[in-house]
């Protein structure tokens, strides 16, 4: 074995060595290649492999030979001598970041243009084999931060070179220049006006180096690349390389948006165009520039989303060249449209007609095309003669009531649109777009008056002059003028919901608003850019989501803002934009409209995405129109959603001609120009007065649109109630169904005649705030879902959870908020409408669907800080109930871990966050409702299996619908289901809530018991439950809302502890003697004393089982009832010293009849230990020890003191008392055996290494292993992993016998955090790992009565911890290092439970909890102990078939972790080799 130890150790090393040389070989050729191609100013390079695999079409042998031209209006590739590159050809810098920390790769700069210039050579070489290698500039020359003045030294470095070269006639040769620039600025300016500025500087600068370009170099092609978009490409995908800090950087610290950067790149790329066709370098034939933009025909996905190299560098480069190869073939405008992800961008050929590079002139391109003039605009003012403009006579208290003169403030939300972007440009003027009117806006601009400028604020304004709020001017949403107009450009759907949240900010902070009593009006409009994008993410920009976010925007507004109108204004549709892209004779910035709206535009007539995206924008309407017809808006009578469709089908505006009306749009041809503007705000007026159910859906822009008057009838903007409108579709988020709302007859709701201070005089109107936590049940999920609407249930119907839902009012939706608002109008805290708990309008409903009492705490923090931080709350002052529900889900999955799910974890968990509450929470109460019974979720999916999902259904709660009926694993799930509802109640009566007069915590155990609802056929009734079968639906919440408020009006010892579904519960009333919610006090209730552990045995779940019907041959078949005889191997841990000890007096005692591994006395009932759950199979068995006398201990083999070393001979003696016996035999019975050994090793390391090394622990080990392995016939062998005793330093205490630094000196002497501590720690692993890697080899596979399987239980040691956070010492005997009987408890039920889950799935911990159900039991399936091959890790076949598993795959784990301890046991060892000569200290310690 140490040979095979070396070995391993030796290949390690040795690979390590080798990678580390290899990359040493690697870095110092790189250096060497950077270092030569660094020597020169100027580097002349060819990639001749370039490209060796792709595809040339282009035939220069079908181009018939002519002289070289004299003009380069007619110059052929072939003509091309020389190709040449300036400029910098890596992405930009991120400009937000400091610039002095960026990461600058300047190789790649070099690299991506001489990839570029080979791909483009090489093409040329086909036409012209002469053509000179290429030239790029090299490192020293391409500048971190290149800036176009810097592009100067390199053309004069270039032109040096081009004069210098012998082999270049520098006058008659003709050259191809490329230039590389990027119009990007490391700011972009913050109005039209910079921009311009900025880009017109820029301009000038590459202007002076063409003008130098045209001064000295004869015969020259030049082409002008301009690379922004690579820039931007690789920018957005590394943001990583530096921190950012605007302030540092740019005046303007905003983010550039979509729109900034579109309209800038088209601004500059035009103003090259018309300065180019101007002739401007075309006044000689032997120099002229063309100008590329790859903008123009590069898809952006083609790009890659990480730093350029290897093989994406030389995608991204050929695609690069190609594309400027096909800009000099290509008619000079004429270019192509962006190709699309995955296309090959075709190569374009010079042909027998057009063998030329085209040129400005012979393109016949001279100057650019004549714009065709605009049609005159005018502002289109409005005149308002209404004969009845007055307000009403009192402030009304009705939304259904509302005049237009009682508006008296006004806001907006939306995109750019909304902002006005472009509404107030000049014809032509594209730049100007990037101007946002806000002034001009048609939903809230207040510029001059209705006379000049018609908007919904000036019209309303008419009605009411000191309207405020509306927005005047130009400015972003931050601009003091912007007011209440808080649109974002470039804005989707997603965006609302923060709109929202600023504009209700403002609105409450503006000094001149009356939040609480002035009237609102609010129009939403967004859609347009989530269309826009939709087909490059169709599940962001999903109709789903799309309708959420606006829920969410409206669940703020109508969560939180008193006396409001909200128009929702439905997305238009966009497709009739095609019309004006299309039409030829309307010009348009086609590049512009395409980035903006891509997958509007990009897609053929009658193509399938179009298709799509026209079904997406109906899907768009429908869903907004559902939502708003869902009713969810409309539960208050100060508060409405009105939906005002308007815009829906408007068409394309057209001039008398036919021709689609650009005077309509900004000069980008997609935003709404002021005539637009005026024309749209007529028509949201119109619609703000027609009813509900008659507004008009088309609006015919073209055409004036004359302004209705309120009539003397229906003075009032129009509602679904004053409309007398019925919504077509009933939601169950507020719509009343029968049996779901309530009848509340109590004559006294008035509060406390003076503000109670203590929690036991609390009447139900003394209630301000409502809040819940808990799982799905609470969140809401499925309670609204139709019955055959199974992915529904994932919807949140927070609105109508019992404990925290707010939808509607009592009369139709029955929960508790809404009892309590019937006592009090004023509470707040509940939840309304869909959602999850991070939106706004699940306010302090905090649960989560799928939480455990695990994440309980977390929930109770969140749901502290919001009350803490929201101003509707006065967290002092106010009370509060608190509702709390948790632990379905623990059940539900505590099959897959006992322990991690044991009651004990779960009551810790929960008391972790009733502890929180009641630190931090003053003034409330707690409901703390008892988890339903998961066993009725099991009688209602079982009993309607054709009815319910049973794969979901199982997927949620496996541990009891996959089970059979009188199994052992139900039977033990009920009495954890006991345990658990045992250890609420416990936590609850032991009063240490109770320690504060205005904070308790009150048990309301009515589903303790639930009395499901049955059909006439006896099968339960699934119409209590949402579609899955396993969430209650809102009939089932109305009845839980009814239990939950008779529950709290229940005296203590007095509350009802079941629920009867089919019952007709009427609510209760607090009585006059009686007015409080009931607390242990005002109930005069003693809470019982808990009653005392009298043992630590375990209860037997398991069914009686017999052995198998024959003994079996194989081990892989063995069940428990099989097992004959019992023995242990081990030190002081199995001899059990000190487990019955009750004084010093006898602490070293070995109490074998304890010991977790192989004691026996009395029964598994009082004493947990693994003999005596095997004599529950087998009341025969043999071996086990018993009392405290040596010559009870029966095949007790162990010794105090023992190390490993010790193991092969207590494996002899073992092997010779089995022989020597006359009860046994050795070759009929089967045999356990169990090791465990390690723990004195560990604690003498540091005192001798080489000793106790991890070599000598695998060895020893293996020699007692051997010995069973030869000598003893039908064993299986436990081996249980040494466990983590760095957890013996938290054990100290006064009445310990020893301390651990004299009873584990190498981890207890040690300081925290120091190297020696950690070196241990690595060593413990090591010895684990080591017992792992002996244990599974193969030597031990090859019987087939015989199995070796490690039980990892100890291999994360955590050490158990009392009430106080201190560990328990009850699991520790009195010394405080050996284990107590309770601690030998819980290790026989560890090791047994280890040996009934597969290898390889084995827990890997023992967390110490205490309870009685805790013991597994073998199943029908699975009734044997597990070994490697019947957990499916080796073939089934015997010893000689091949496993059907690589059997290195089983070993590398443990082998990686081994080898790399045996690195760090010699590390160890170097250390202390140092130490030598150092005096030895002297240790006395005790031994397991």
């Amino acid at each position: 074995m140490c040979l095979v130890v070396t070995l391993f150790h030796c290949l390690y090393n040795v690979i390590n060595l080798i990678s580390l040389i290899l990359l040493s070989i690697l870095s110092i050729l790189t250096t060497t290649i950077q270092a030569a191609l660094g020597n020169n100013s100027w580097e002349e390079q060819t990639w001749p492999e370039g490209l060796k695999n792709f595809p040339f079409p282009c035939k220069p042998e079908e181009i018939s030979f002519s002289p070289p031209s004299e003009s380069v209006h007619s110059l052929r590739i072939s003509d091309i001598r020389f190709v040449g590159a300036i400029g910098n050809l890596e992405t930009t810098p991120d400009a937000k970041m400091v610039l002095k920390r960026q990461k600058w790769t300047e190789r790649n700069q070099m690299q991506t243009c001489m990839q570029v210039m080979t791909v483009l050579s090489d093409f040329i070489k086909k036409f012209s084999p002469s053509v000179l290698p290429l030239l790029c500039p090299t490192r020293g020359k391409v500048l971190p931060r290149m800036r176009n003045e810097d592009l100067g030294l390199q053309a004069r470095e270039l032109v040096g070179h081009m004069k210098k070269n012998e082999k270049l006639n520098f006058h008659n040769d003709w050259k191809l220049i490329n230039v590389f620039f990027n119009a990007q600025s490391q700011c972009h300016p913050c109005s039209s006006s910079q921009q311009e500025g900025n880009m017109t500087s820029s301009m000038q600068e590459l202007i002076r180096l063409l003008d130098y370009l045209q001064q000295e170099v004869p015969k020259a092609f030049v082409n002008l690349v301009d690379i922004s978009e690579l820039g931007n490409s690789f920018q957005s995908n590394n943001q990583e390389n530096g921190p950012r800090d605007l302030n540092e950087v740019c005046e303007c610290p905003q983010e550039p948006s979509r729109l900034t950067t579109v309209v800038q790149r088209w601004y500059y790329q035009n103003s090259w165009e018309k300065l180019l066709a101007s002739g401007r370098y075309d006044t000689q034939d032997t120099f002229t520039v063309i100008y590329h933009s790859f903008l123009h025909e590069i898809d952006p996905s083609v790009f890659p989303r990480k730093q350029t190299s290897g093989s994406s560098l030389r995608k991204l480069s050929t695609a690069l060249a190609l594309s400027l190869w096909n800009g000099m073939i290509d008619p000079t405008g004429r270019k192509e449209e962006l190709f699309t992800t995955g296309q090959r961008i075709p190569v374009k050929c010079p042909t027998q007609k057009n063998p030329y590079l085209f040129t400005y002139r012979n393109n016949n391109k001279l100057s650019s095309a004549p714009e065709i003039k605009r049609r005159s605009e005018t502002r289109e003012g409005t005149e308002i003669r209404c004969p009845n403009m007055d307000p009403s006579n009192e402030v009304p208290i009705s939304v259904h009531h509302l005049r237009p003169a009682d508006v008296k403030v006004i806001g907006a939300l939306g995109d750019s649109l909304t902002a006005g972007n472009g509404a107030g440009s000049m014809p032509g003027n594209v730049l100007d777009v990037l101007t946002q009117y806000r002034g001009l806006s048609w939903s809230i601009g207040g510029n001059e008056n209705i006379s000049t400028v018609t908007t919904l604020a000036n019209i309303l304004r008419e009605f009411n002059p000191s309207l405020i709020g509306f927005s005047t001017g130009t400015g972003n949403q931050n601009s003091a003028a912007a007011f209440l107009n808080q649109a974002v450009a470039g804005a989707t759907s997603e965006n609302l919901p923060s709109q929202a949240r600023r504009l209700v900010d403002l609105m409450k902070e503006n000094e001149r608003i009356n939040f609480q009593d002035d009237w609102k009006i609010v129009t939403l409009f967004i859609g347009g850019n989530d269309l826009c994008d939709s087909c490059n993410d169709p599940l962001r920009f999903s109709a789903q989501n799309f309708t959420a976010h606006i829920g969410k925007t409206l669940d703020i507004l109508h969560a939180e803002v008193p006396r409001a109108f909200v128009n929702l204004v439905t997305v238009l549709s966009i497709a009739s934009l095609r019309e004006l892209y299309q039409e030829e004779n309307i010009n348009c910035p086609r590049l512009i409209l395409r980035s903006l709206c891509p997958c509007v535009l990009k897609f053929q007539d009658n193509s399938t995405e179009l298709t799509t995206l026209i079904e997406l924008n109906k899907q768009y309407q429908e869903e907004t129109h559902r939502l708003v017809d869902s009713g969810r808006y409309d539960t208050r009578d100060d508060f409405t959603v009105v939906l005002q469709p308007f815009l829906e089908q408007v068409p394309m505006p057209k001039t008398p001609e036919g021709l689609p009306d650009s005077s309509f749009f900004a000069p980008d041809c997609f935003h709404f120009h002021g005539k637009a503007h005026a024309r749209v705000a007529r028509a949201l007026w119109n619609n703000m007065l027609e009813p509900v159910g008659e507004k008009k859906k088309e609006e015919n822009l073209e055409n004036i649109i004359n302004v209705i008057c309120p009539s003397q009838n229906q003075p009032y903007l129009r509602t679904y109630k004053n409309s007398n409108y019925t919504y077509p579709t009933a939601t169950p988020t507020s719509s009343p169904k029968p049996g779901y709302g309530s009848q509340l007859w109590c004559e006294d709701r008035a509060p406390s005649a003076s503000f109670p201070t203590s929690v036991h005089a609390l009447k139900p109107a003394d209630i301000q705030v409502v809040a819940a936590v808990g799982d799905s049940l609470t969140a809401g999920n499925g309670i609204g879902s139709k019955p055959d609407d199974l992915p529904d249930v994932i919807t949140q119907y927070r609105g109508l959870s019992y404990s925290a839902g707010g939808d509607a009012s009592l009369e139709s939706v029955t929960t508790l908020p809404n009892i309590l608002r019937e006592f009090n109008m004023n509470l707040t805290g509940f939840a309304v409408g869909v959602g999850s708990a991070d939106d706004a309008n699940a306010f302090l409903n905090q649960a989560v669907p799928g939480a455990k009492a695990e994440g309980l705490k977390k929930q109770v923090q969140t749901l502290v800080q919001k009350m803490k931080t929201d101003p509707r709350i006065d967290f002092q002052r106010d009370w509060k109930v608190v509702t709390l529900l948790i632990g379905t889900r623990d059940l539900c999955d505590y099959c897959t871990d006992s322990n991690l799910y044991s009651a004990t974890n779960f009551s810790a968990h929960l008391q972790d966050a009733l502890d929180f509450l009641h630190r931090e929470v003053p003034r409330a109460l707690v409901n703390l409702v008892d988890f339903m019974n998961p066993i009725i979720l099991r009688q209602v999916v079982l009993g309607n299996q054709d009815k319910c999902p049973m794969t979901q259904a199982s997927s949620l709660c496996n541990c009891l619908l996959t089970v059979r009926e009188e199994s052992p694993e139900l039977a033990r799930m009920k009495e954890v289901i006991k345990a658990y509802q045992t250890h609420i109640r416990e936590l609850v009566e032991s009063g240490r809530y109770d320690t504060r007069e205005d904070f308790t915590i009150v048990l309301q155990p009515f589903l303790e018991e639930v009395k499901l609802a049955f059909q006439q056929d006896g099968i339960p009734d699934v119409s209590f439950f949402a579609p899955d079968c396993i969430h209650p639906n809102q009939k089932f919440h109305s009845q839980l809302s009814r239990a939950l408020w008779n529950n709290m009006l229940q005296p203590l010892g007095k509350k009802m502890d079941f629920l009867d579904l089919t019952a007709d519960t009427a609510l209760s009333c607090p009585s006059l003697e009686e007015p409080f919610l009931r607390t242990y006090r005002n109930s005069n209730y003693t809470y019982p004393a808990s009653p005392a552990i009298e043992n630590w045995g375990s209860d037997f779940l398991c069914p009686e089982q017999g052995s198998s019907n024959s003994a079996p041959s194989s081990v892989h078949q063995l069940q428990p009832a099989d097992i004959k005889v019992v023995a242990a191997l081990g030190d002081s841990l199995t001899t059990a010293v000190g487990a019955g000890a009750k004084n010093d007096s006898n602490w070293s005692t070995a109490w074998r009849g304890l010991s977790w591994s192989i004691g026996g006395d009395g029964t598994l009932e009082t004493h947990t230990t693994l003999p005596n759950i095997l004599k529950k199979f087998n009341p025969y068995l043999h071996g086990f020890s018993t009392g405290t006398q040596e010559e009870a201990a029966g095949l007790n083999v162990a010794v105090g003191g023992a190390i490993a070393q010790d193991m092969p001979s207590q494996a002899r003696i073992l092997v010779d008392r089995m022989k020597n016996s006359s009860e046994i035999s050795l070759d009929q019975d089967w045999k356990l055996i169990t090791i465990f050994v390690g723990s004195n090793d560990l604690c003498q390391y540091c005192e001798n290494p080489e000793a106790h090394s991890v070599k000598n622990y695998v060895q020893s080990l293996q020699q007692a292993l051997d010995i069973f392995y030869k000598e003893l016939p039908r064993v299986f062998i436990n081996v249980v992993e040494i466990m983590e005793l760095v957890g013996l330093r938290q054990i100290q205490g006064e009445k310990c016998a020893v301390t651990t630094q004299s009873s584990c000196p190498c981890f207890g002497r040690s300081l925290d955090n120091s190297p020696e501590l950690q070196e241990m720690k690595n060593i413990n692993r090591h010895f684990q790992s080591g017992s792992s890697l002996i244990t599974y080899s193969h030597q031990y596979m090859e019987r087939e009565d015989f199995a070796v399987v490690v039980q990892p239980f100890f291999q994360n040691t955590v050490v158990p911890l009392d009430d106080k956070g201190k560990p328990d010492l009850s699991f520790f005997s009195v010394d405080c290092f050996h284990f107590s009987e309770r601690g030998h408890a819980e290790m026989a039920i560890a090791l047994w439970n280890n040996m009934l889950e597969p290898v390889g799935q084995k827990q890997t911990y023992n967390n110490f909890t205490y309870s009685r159900t805790k013991v597994k039991c073998p199943t029908s399936d699975n009734p044997y102990f597990f070994t490697m091959r019947n957990s499916g890790l080796l073939g089934k076949e015997g010893r000689n078939k091949t496993p059907s598993v690589p059997f290195w795959a089983v070993l590398v784990a443990a082998a990686a972790s081994f080898l790399v301890g045996m690195v760090l046991v010699m590390l160890w060892r170097t250390k202390k080799c140092s130490r030598r000569e150092e005096r030895p200290i002297s240790l006395v310690a005790t031994v397991f």
